[in-house]
């Protein structure tokens, strides 16, 4: 890998051009690049239209982030998280130069991801009361970087994905989204314990809206946001999770399973587990049920 330091007039930085194997590119979230910038003086930066997806951290100084015309002012103990294919720049503040650690990297899951990212309640920027935790998993991938390792770009896939877990973790500390959702979350799980126990059970929106007092567009789409599956498919999973179980530890027929776990139609119940699964329920019970 290219390690590069530099001393110029704007900045000090040092980084690493990381170029990923192909296994990593076609199965992984892969490293790009990863660095540590010291600004001397008001730095600039603009780019637009990469396919990468940057995250840094402000160690250090305030400035400014712009992110498809909107503009953020931030500083010390603040994060950005921010897809590149979208016009962004950055730019550190004349009178306090800022310091900051980032990494830049990719994947064919990162647009799902950051997606979900921004539907929990996600922004481009946010402060944390953790940075330490962030610095040093960005030193850590760095460090990895480095090595000379078959398994180097498994390692760094591991960091990344430690890095995403926090993330996503932050987006449900967004104050404006938890504040507007606080009663909401509290009937919801109400409404998921429910689910949970009645899963087999034949229910519609309409009977869940009469239950809880609940919209049932306004649930339908919290319900979503919260738990990241509509509610007919949380259902599904529970009732396949079940049938699953009783393919492989009971003798009941696929007929009986079906219908013990809400999906009293044979046919239905076959090609809704089919589409999950990937097989059919006497094909998945033949499979794991060898001893």
């Amino acid at each position: 890998m290219s390690e590069q330091i530099y001393h110029g007039k704007l900045v000090n930085s040092n980084r690493i051009l990381y170029t990923a194997s192909r296994f990593a590119k076609e199965h992984l979230v892969y490293l790009q690049e990863v660095g540590e910038l010291h600004a001397l003086k008001q730095h600039i930066s603009r780019r637009e239209q990469l396919n990468s997806f940057l995250f840094f951290i402000i160690l250090d100084g305030e400035g400014t982030l712009q992110v498809e015309n909107e503009t953020y002012s931030i500083g010390k103990g603040y994060c950005v998280f921010i897809d590149c294919q979208n016009p962004y720049s950055h730019k550190s503040s004349k009178e306090h130069p800022w310091h900051l650690l980032w990494v830049h990297f990719y994947g064919s899951t990162m647009e799902g991801i950051y997606k979900k990212y921004m539907i929990r309640g996600g922004q481009p920027c946010y402060q944390t009361d953790d940075m330490e935790a962030y610095r040093t998993l960005l030193q850590t991938i760095y460090q990895t970087a480095k090595l000379d390792s078959h398994v180097r770009d498994m390692i760094i896939f591991e960091k990344l994905a430690a890095l995403l877990t926090m993330i996503m973790i932050e987006s449900h500390k967004n104050e404006t989204y938890t504040e507007r959702n606080t009663l909401a979350k509290n009937r919801l799980l109400d409404i998921k314990s429910f689910l949970d126990t009645h899963y087999t059970e034949k229910l519609s929106l309409s009977t869940l809206e009469q239950k809880f007092y609940i919209n049932k567009y306004y649930l339908t789409r919290i319900f979503k946001e919260n738990f990241g599956v509509s509610i007919n498919s949380y259902i599904i999973q529970k009732r396949i999770t079940q049938a699953k179980y009783e393919l492989r530890f009971t003798d009941k027929t696929i007929e009986e399973i079906g219908h013990t776990c809400g999906m009293a139609d044979a046919s239905y119940f076959n090609r809704v587990f089919k589409k999950i699964e990937g097989i059919s329920p006497r094909e998945f019970r033949k499979l794991w049920s060898r001893s």
